[in-house]
């Protein structure tokens, strides 16, 4: 649980006057950037081979001049010239910005400091995760007892030379005696499970590749465990052919994967996922079906008396139809709690009986006006979690849903955690906020008591930040939440300051308090942060996420252009010092509102975003966020998606900020060619003298699984990009 506050073709031919979609103009000829005193010299980009691409959409004739860069960078040369030839303009324009290198000083001092991650409990063994502070991936630690010496289970930095390889998901056996741990390789989606032997921490010879979005659930006795795999892609595919048709497997240690055990599957539906849990009596196993990203779900039991025996698999159907969100809670014997918007928009707590699958729920909390955003059964008790006013209350129940009492958070911020099994009271918590880093906490639910497990010391002084919370008007009058994070003195001073606009605003997903090091590093230097909460995220339940999907899409962006004109109307930040930034959703958040609006912003950052609206779902999990876009086969969903598709809208003749496009060469979940064609379609129009670039990493995906020093390398180069053109200065602030 979570409890959150409340996320190059080699040079063959000169542009084609051709227009990327009906919104746009005709693409200038040549690469130009443009020169005069404020933009600097001409930057000559890579020719960009373009093609003589139309197809129709329902009439509508859409041109599609890029979609060779659609290609797998790892798989086709052409595509990798081109990718490396553009790095190199990209590169050769960010080594010089003034303040780069100091930003990227200042950012590794401040991800200098220990991080411990939440512990996880099995037979008085306490396993977690500690970064020391410049470790490219965190290590696994086991301590014997609370207070007892750690001990080094299994260093990932190992792994690979260059720290790419990273510790993914991660669960002791109930008895402590093994651990399941999947690796991730240059952050990528897919995982490779592997067990380790806690006593010796060998390695055992057992490993189960093609593993993604997969819960890990040991059977209550620690013979094996429960995951989900898909089928092997072809050759050449792992990384942009549609997963379809994942399979719940269970495996016993000690045998051949071949001989791994079936447990689910719908090959009728091969577009579901899968993931499945063992309840902590070990009596049931609880397959949570999903189709995309919506959270409604269908819920399946299997019963495992008598599976290890090798009795036949039999499936109980507990919620058909995937119409309402169903998130187990935990269990005591048939009885199993459900968080669920059935009947409650906000959600509340209710049961369900194993042995009685057409009863209807039973109420333990009802909705409140605030939104139920998690629950966690820890003892005989349950920690049930609000978000209000982007703000997390957490309070303990008795299993009936009679309150206990409040969880006494340490503030405002987000608390992460709270995981926990039946019959021991003790779980542990994280909570950070905007300027605080992350620190653990312990907490008994039987006795109440809250106490400091891990806390963090750091190079700088919180109190020097000002975090200001405030409401703005939309397009459509609705008001929107947006945090302010600023310095003091800049607070006190009332000046203007150059500022980065962040939003997501999508997949109800809400943007909480947390700390971040890159972004403190703008904020020393006088930058402000702004962080806008749009409709399309989850702070305000299901209303507010349907607000800002499908039909609703434009009110996103309406939400985050109100939020620039806002900051520059009240006196936070100046005519020419204002950024965006958004990564993925965020990403195409930010390409749709400098197409809208390029006169807004000074600076863009899209990151890994979501670029060419007409044929997102071809590729690797794209097809999961038809239920927050559309989908773009459907006449009726085509012309919406047509009209801010950001690689179809781009506007010749207008005069657009700087952008800097940012990726990674194996994101596998938003895939590359989305930057691709954006900026081979941006550098080809004719939108004004500032740079276009893209900025591709390297053996480095979505964003999981990063090492420290490229996550550094990246911010140093977006935020000294972002400085030079909001006018920000950049000094050593030591």
């Amino acid at each position: 649980m979570r409890v959150s506050a409340r996320l190059l073709a080699s040079p063959l031919a000169m542009f084609a006057l051709i227009a990327v979609g009906a919104h746009a103009e005709p693409l200038a000829k040549g690469a130009r950037a443009g020169s005069n005193a404020d933009t600097g010299p001409v930057i000559h980009y890579p020719v960009t081979r373009s093609l003589d691409l139309v197809e129709d959409h329902f009439g509508v004739k859409v041109r599609d001049p890029y979609r060779w860069l659609e290609q797998d960078v790892r798989q086709d040369k052409a595509v990798e010239d081109w990718v490396s030839a553009e790095n190199r303009v990209t590169r050769s324009y960010l080594d010089k910005l003034p303040g780069r290198d100091q930003l990227r000083s200042r950012m590794a001092k401040l991800f200098d400091y220990g991080r411990f991650s939440t512990p996880r409990k099995a037979a008085g063994l306490y396993f977690y995760t500690y970064n020391s502070g410049l470790q490219n991936q965190s290590p696994l630690y086991v301590r014997l007892g609370l207070h007892g010496d750690q001990r080094l289970l299994l260093d990932p930095n190992k792994l690979t030379d260059d720290g790419t390889t990273a510790l993914a998901e991660w669960e002791p056996a109930p008895n402590g005696r093994l651990l399941l741990y999947a690796t991730q390789d240059s952050g990528t989606d897919w995982r490779t499970l592997n067990l380790l032997d806690v006593t010796t921490g060998r390695t055992l010879d057992e490993h189960i590749p093609w593993v993604k979005f997969s819960s890990l659930s040991w059977d209550s006795r620690s013979d094996g465990f429960f995951y989900s795999r898909f089928d092997a892609p072809e050759a050449g595919q792992a990384f942009q052919s549609a997963s379809r048709g994942q399979k719940v497997w269970y495996h016993r240690v000690g045998t051949p994967v071949a001989q791994d055990r079936m447990v689910y599957a719908t090959p009728e539906r091969p577009e579901l996922s899968h993931r499945a849990r063992v309840t902590d009596d070990g009596q049931w196993l609880v397959i949570t079906s999903s189709r995309g990203t919506e959270d409604r779900q269908e819920i399946n039991l299997v019963s495992l008396d008598g599976f290890a025996s090798g009795d036949a698999v039999k499936v109980k159907s507990l919620v058909r139809g995937l119409e309402h969100e169903w998130r187990f809670v935990g269990s005591r014997g048939n009885i199993l709690w459900f968080v669920t918007d059935l009947g409650a928009p906000d959600n509340r707590l209710v049961t369900l009986d194993a042995a009685r699958v057409h009863r209807k729920p039973v109420e333990i909390v009802p909705e409140r006006a605030q939104t139920l955003s998690g629950a966690s059964m820890i003892g005989n008790r349950i920690v049930i979690a609000y978000l209000a006013d982007t703000r997390t209350y957490a309070e303990l129940i008795e299993l009936d849903g009679r309150k206990v009492g409040d969880v006494p958070l340490p503030g405002v911020g987000t608390a992460a955690g709270f995981a926990g099994r039946g019959g021991d009271p003790e779980t542990f918590f994280s909570f950070s906020g905007f300027t605080m880093p992350s620190t653990v906490y312990r907490y008994d639910t039987g006795s109440g008591n809250i106490e400091i497990f891990a806390q963090p010391k750091f190079a700088f002084d919180p109190e020097s930040f000002v975090t200001t919370q405030i409401v703005y008007p939309s397009k459509d009058g609705t008001m929107i939440p947006m945090t302010i994070i600023r310095r003091k003195d800049i607070a006190i001073s009332g000046k203007t300051a150059p500022t980065l606009l962040y939003g997501y605003g999508g997949f109800n997903i809400s943007l909480n308090p947390g700390f971040s090091a890159t972004r403190l590093a703008w904020l020393e230097q006088g930058g402000a942060v702004a962080i806008a909460n749009l409709r399309g995220g989850g702070e305000f339940g299901q209303s507010w996420h349907d607000a800002g999907r499908l039909k609703n899409k434009q009110n996103v962006f309406d939400d985050f252009i109100a939020a620039g004109e806002y900051l520059k109307a009240n006196g936070y930040t100046g005519k020419d010092q204002l950024a965006v930034e958004g990564r993925s959703n965020g990403g195409l958040l930010v390409g749709a509102v400098v197409n809208q609006r390029p006169d807004l912003f000074v600076a863009a950052l899209p990151s890994v975003g979501v670029m060419d609206m007409l044929r997102f779902d071809k590729f690797t999990v794209g097809r999961f966020w038809i239920d927050d876009y559309g989908d773009p086969s459907k006449a009726e969903d085509f012309p919406l998606l047509y009209s801010y598709s950001p690689y179809h809208n781009i506007l010749s003749g207008k005069d657009y900020p700087a952008i800097l496009v940012t990726t990674g060469d194996t994101d596998d979940r938003v895939v590359p060619a989305h930057s691709f064609k954006y900026i081979a379609a941006l550098q080809a129009a004719d939108i004004g003298p500032k740079p276009h670039l893209i900025r591709v990493e390297t053996r480095t995906g979505h964003g999981s699984g990063k090492p420290i020093d490229k996550v550094i390398d990246e911010y140093s180069d977006m935020y000294a990009f972002a400085a030079f053109w909001t006018g920000l200065k950049i000094s050593d602030p030591d």
